[in-house]
């Protein structure tokens, strides 16, 4: 499923990213790497406050889609 589905408190494991290269290399810069945990801190409409490694990042729900979870 998609992180951008994720719930507020929910923790998930990230499986891959979906996208050109340049932006799959982006989001592996940020820590949404093949195993990674990520909790959902917070979301609203225009996004999502995640828990990544440790480090809080705002991620916008096109990136969020982008992101599969399980």
């Amino acid at each position: 499923m998609a992180l951008a589905l994720a719930g507020i408190g929910e923790k998930r494991v990230v499986t891959g990213v979906c996208g050109k290269d340049e932006m799959i290399r982006h989001l592996q810069d940020l820590g949404f790497t093949t195993g990674s945990e990520i909790e959902v801190l917070g979301e609203n409409a225009a996004g999502m406050i995640l828990l990544v490694k440790g480090v809080r990042i705002a991620l916008n729900r096109g990136l969020a889609n982008r992101i599969m979870v399980a």
